[in-house]
């Protein structure tokens, strides 16, 4: 009684933080002619309840596809039809084909934030508090608890979800993929990540390591023999969700191309998340941050684009993915999880700055192990969205909550007594140097110095960004700085996370289970 007592507090603390968010502003709220993410989901829903499905993702004088039109997989469409048929319930203004274009009004802001909310609760927030009791490191009621209030007050999900405006479905999906996954239940985990993907594509960050884990390890159980029988099974299982999920697009090859060429628009080229916004948003991946020297799309064509950006990403990730096939383990799962997704961030091809939240989640499933990077990686990805932020006018709850998720993982894990390299899963790499180095003597210092100069950066130029005006002749310059920062955060948090991976000897006892 205990247990669910201090869970409840803890969930009620984070469903409160989330409703008072979500009180402000939102994306794109009376601005004309696209307005924003907000338009794109009422849209949707206007769009699935009122034409046949063989319409969803096709351009007619119905449906407009330069104006939010449909890109993402089926999952998304079914969860659009069916908020639009609660819509139609209250008021079918909401969603009338045409002339509900841009509706805006409190009671119909109160019910799209209540979709939200109860996605939410029904489907992240539960996956979430079981992965905390479902670890041996949080054993404890308390502990289970504050790492589940860690996780639910990370500040960037909360932002984007209830302040910007998006569905957390596909993470919450891909959360229970991976609680599966810890108890063995291959098949239900299976079926969790198809769900996630046929939510957003976007889950492709997490298809290697959801696909190099299971892989490896029918690998171990043997290909001849029960290892041979889970690749059956796994296979099977992933066949049958996605045939579920597109039953409707499969009785026709032109539907399910055109669905395809919604979901994967090479031809916009590398930078398609900066074509849409004026001013272009700056991303806090490589390719943007090197076309402040270089204009990569003056001089290399869109198809030289997209293999060089495939070539970088792969070859960023391969050697987790190996490791992780090789040596199976949950803990190497859930850290190439994080290392995957951070290489397509930061080298995949036509990246949002909302994408750093499919970095993020999986980094809040480790921050009871590395506390202080955890810490400081969800802060800088908070940060890495500031630009759009303040453009959704959200810059009081953005310093609210990051002060608040600061607060927490400080009190709740002494995040500054675990800067040791052995607390930051650094000791056997620093064995491999032949003993220690001289410096990493006082690398705890060096540490938290880096970390206290960093936080103060971030405040500086958020206090800059709100505050300041740029000057004339760089009207980008401090969305440009943000970016720039981050990226370079975010490439030494991918050279740190790689080499806990593959310097981890934890992997290869933990996998002997696994056979």
């Amino acid at each position: 009684m205990e247990k669910w007592s201090l869970m409840t507090i803890t969930v009620l603390l984070a469903l409160t933080v989330r409703w008072t968010v979500s009180l402000g502003s939102y994306s794109g709220a009376g601005k004309p002619p696209m307005y924003g993410d907000y338009e794109a989901q009422r849209h949707w829903q206007e769009v699935t309840y009122n034409l046949p499905i063989r319409q969803w993702y096709f351009n007619t004088s119905d449906n407009n596809l330069l104006y939010w039109g449909l890109d993402y997989p089926p999952l998304t469409a079914y969860h659009s039809f069916l908020c639009a048929y609660i819509a139609k319930l209250i008021n079918p203004d909401w969603i009338a084909l045409h002339t509900s274009r841009g509706y805006e009004s409190q009671p119909h802001k109160l019910f799209m934030r209540t979709t939200v909310f109860v996605a939410d609760l029904l489907v992240y927030i539960p996956a979430v508090i079981l992965y905390c009791f479902s670890l041996k490191e949080t054993s404890t009621k308390k502990k289970a608890s504050i790492h589940a209030l860690c996780i639910l007050l990370y500040p960037g999900l909360i932002l984007i979800d209830h302040g910007h405006f998006q569905y957390p479905l596909s993470l919450g999906f891909a959360l229970w993929g991976v609680l599966c996954l810890s108890y063995d239940w291959d098949l239900l985990g299976s079926v969790a990540f198809c769900l996630a993907l046929n939510y957003k594509q976007m889950e492709l960050y997490h298809s290697l390591p959801f696909f190099c884990y299971l892989l490896g390890k029918c690998f171990k159980k043997g290909l001849k023999g029960k290892g041979l029988v889970l690749l059956t099974k796994i296979a099977g299982t992933v066949v049958v969700s996605f045939a579920v999920c597109w039953l409707p697009f499969c009785t026709d090859m032109a539907q399910i191309m055109q669905v395809l060429r919604r979901l994967f628009p090479i031809d916009r080229g590398l930078f398609e998340a900066c074509m849409f916004s004026s001013p272009p948003p700056r991303l806090a991946n490589i390719w943007c941050s090197l076309s402040v020297l270089i204009k990569i799309k003056n001089i290399v064509s869109p198809q030289t684009q997209l293999k060089l950006s495939f070539a970088v990403t792969f070859l960023s990730l391969l050697p987790t993915c190996i490791k992780l096939t090789v040596q199976p383990s949950l803990r190497g799962f859930k850290f190439a999880l994080v290392s995957c997704a951070l290489s397509f961030f930061l080298f995949s091809f036509q990246v949002h700055e909302k994408s750093i939240l499919l970095v993020s989640v999986p980094v809040c499933l480790i921050i009871n192990e590395i506390p202080f990077m955890a810490t400081w990686f969800l802060l800088v990805s908070t940060f890495s969205m500031l630009p759009l932020l303040l453009k959704d006018g959200l810059l009081l709850p953005y310093a609210v909550t990051m002060l608040a998720f600061l607060s927490v993982c400080t009190a709740s894990f002494s995040i500054f007594e675990k800067t040791s390299a052995e607390d930051l899963q650094l000791k056997p790499f620093s064995l491999s140097l032949k003993g220690y180095v001289s410096w990493f003597k006082s690398f705890p210092k060096i540490v938290r110095s880096l970390f206290l100069l960093s936080v103060t950066l971030m405040g500086v130029l958020s206090l800059a960004s709100a505050a300041v005006p740029p000057p004339q002749r760089l009207p980008d310059l401090f969305p440009l700085s943000v970016s720039v920062i981050s990226c370079l955060h975010f490439l030494l948090f991918l050279v740190y996370f790689n080499v806990v991976i593959l310097w981890d000897s934890k992997n290869s006892r933990s996998q002997k289970k696994i056979s």
